[in-house]
């Protein structure tokens, strides 16, 4: 006769503790990572901490205030209030100054543009009733600091030359009555060149042949306009800002320029 299997010995305590201690457990880690992941503010962690240690009972039914019209009050909510507090505390200045640092970047790029706009128009308005157009470009600054006027430098020059040429002075010098409206603004005047190498006993290179083209330019401006020299500043590019390639005739005429950058009121 067969014998009847021992029954097999029940595990030790009630089978749903185990289940309540493994979602007590997981509960606890999930708190600690809220807590881990938050900016906690040291003032007001200090209240909460002495608002429980007043309220003992605080999760089962306590009330205490932890700042200004905030409230912990009983059930479910209090752990959401938690998680809303501790993930914004720290966080809202920071926030708000991003957001005003941005505004305020915004607002100073809308003002140069407006300048920059309203300088080229009325540039734009010199030009055509000075009979200029044929021998300038005008174009406005991508970041909209500047107005730019582009003279080709085989009108005011000859080749190998920084002298403006005699027959160039009466376009120049409407020019130069357009950049005196402008004469309280900061004027630049570069001077550009292609890339074919000087051979001159007066110019090393197309460094100093720019250099010295821009530097008339500006002296043209404060003997015969009576610019102000403490607004202008002039320099030489040489060869190294071309606007075209210098493959064809056609690129280096382009490349060979001046330019007179009229900075907006914004940036003075």
């Amino acid at each position: 006769m067969a014998r009847k299997k021992k029954a097999e010995e029940s595990s030790a305590g009630a089978p749903w503790l185990n289940t309540f201690a493994d979602l007590m457990n997981l509960l606890l880690c999930f708190f600690v990572l809220l807590f881990a992941s938050s900016t906690v503010d040291a003032e007001k962690y200090e209240k909460i901490v002495q608002s429980m240690t007043n309220s003992f009972s605080i999760f089962s039914g306590g009330r205490s205030v932890i700042d200004e019209s905030r409230l912990i009050s009983s059930g479910i909510s209090q752990l959401n209030d938690f998680d809303q507090y501790f993930n914004t505390t720290g966080r809202s200045d920071d926030e708000a100054e991003v957001d005003s640092f941005d505004k305020a970047v915004e607002e100073i790029l809308e003002q140069q543009k407006k300048a920059s706009q309203e300088m080229y128009d009325e540039i734009s308005d010199v030009v055509d009733k000075k009979n200029l157009e044929d021998y300038i470009e005008l174009s406005i600054d991508p970041n909209f600091q500047y107005v730019k006027i582009s003279l080709s430098g085989s009108i005011l020059f000859d080749s190998g030359k920084a002298d403006i040429k005699t027959e160039a002075l009466p376009i120049f010098g409407k020019v130069g009555d357009v950049v005196k409206l402008y004469d309280k603004y900061l004027i630049e005047i570069e001077g550009h060149t292609d890339n074919v190498p000087i051979r001159s006993s007066s110019y090393p290179d197309n460094n100093w042949l720019s250099s010295a083209r821009a530097l008339n330019a500006a002296e043209y401006l404060i003997k015969e306009k009576g610019m102000d020299p403490k607004t202008l500043k002039w320099t030489g590019r040489g060869e190294y800002d071309p606007i075209a390639g210098n493959e064809t005739d056609v690129g280096k005429a382009k490349n060979r320029r001046v330019e007179i950058k009229i900075y907006n009121d914004i940036n003075n």
